[in-house]
């Protein structure tokens, strides 16, 4: 409560005299929160990001570097950093996982779309200025997997060997992931964080972004954890993508081939990383729903794996854990 006061008597700073309805706009995985304003006609989206567990200032220098791409980010139109509170353009409240949910016709020309403004920002010449996507990040990330899936989710020990297999494993992911060319990445480009809006998308949540690998985002973008496509479709979207890639001169591999086990290879990291954040949403942050999304990341990775005999150990990881693990926590089935 002392934060939404907090907020309204900035805001009231901001509005001078002005009527104002607050209204809670979203919440996502980490502690901030967004409302959006209502005076008269006009809205606008308010960020709550309290300092002492987040910083607004990656999310504004970010906005500015998107901006200047062509990209439809929101403007910061004002900004208190003391107390964590950006007052923010409204893109509005429909997100492609909304529409798409229900009017499946529309995916070519929306991901056409988010592709478009993709090579956009990875064109961006500012990318070099953000935190590298290095070896200790991804690693670190990887290690959501087995410290937050397996031990808190699974409640399982791996033994010695499961261990070593595993380090294995990450060490080849990790060699793929390092030696794709780097652009920005976003690091959560899917369909929860793109907004319909003219020009379109309108992109938020981007304030994580970093300098890494090319394949990144469009894993985050086609093998999304909330929206199931399949797999003939992912692979003519990533074409798609990979031509108009090459056209703009992006440093995308010039054997589709290579590209395509980037990407798959790419999505491992991720997905690895992913369901560790979601048992983690849930066990340490009281964010049980995401609970829901698990199978279908779990279903990417095991494709995936059963693709490449490099990645086959983690499959047989996964069926020794299943073996063990009652079906109703492991959070996939084949």
């Amino acid at each position: 409560m002392e934060r939404q006061q907090l907020l309204e008597s900035w805001l009231k700073t901001q509005f001078p005299g002005k009527h104002f309805t607050l209204k809670t706009a979203s919440a996502d995985a980490s502690f901030r929160r967004y409302f959006r304003i209502f005076i008269d006609d006009q809205t606008w989206i308010v960020m709550d990001a309290p300092p002492q567990q987040e910083d607004c200032k990656p999310f504004i220098q970010v906005a500015e570097m998107l901006a200047n791409t062509g990209v439809h980010v929101p403007k910061v139109i004002s900004q208190n950093l003391e107390q964590g509170f950006l007052l923010l353009s409204d893109l509005g409240n429909t997100t492609y996982l909304q529409v798409l949910s229900q009017h499946h016709e529309q995916a070519n020309r929306l991901y056409n779309d988010a592709t478009d403004a993709l090579i956009k920002m990875q064109l961006s010449a500012q990318a070099k200025q953000l935190p590298e996507y290095d070896e200790a990040l991804l690693r670190r990330e990887l290690n959501l997997f087995p410290n937050w899936y397996i031990a808190k989710h699974l409640q399982a020990e791996l033994t010695q060997n499961q261990k070593t297999l595993l380090e294995n494993v990450f060490d080849q992911i990790l060699q793929n992931n390092l030696n794709q060319p780097k652009v920005f990445v976003h690091r959560d480009y899917h369909s929860r964080n793109l907004m319909m809006s003219s020009p379109n998308p309108g992109i938020i949540d981007f304030q994580d972004a970093v300098y890494g690998p090319i394949t990144y985002d469009l894993v985050s973008l086609f093998k999304d954890a909330y929206i199931r496509w399949d797999e003939e479709r992912i692979l003519d979207w990533t074409i798609r993508y990979w031509e108009k890639a090459r056209q703009a001169n992006l440093p995308v591999a010039t054997d589709f081939g290579v590209f395509y086990r980037d990407f798959e290879w790419m999505g491992v990291q991720r997905h690895l990383k992913v369901l560790g954040i979601f048992a983690r949403l849930n066990y340490r942050d009281g964010k049980s729903n995401y609970l829901n999304d698990m199978p279908l990341v779990m279903e990417y990775l095991q494709k995936t794996c059963d693709r490449y005999r490099e990645l086959s150990p983690l499959l047989n990881l996964f069926d020794e854990l299943h073996d063990v693990t009652p079906d109703s926590k492991i959070g996939y089935s084949f």
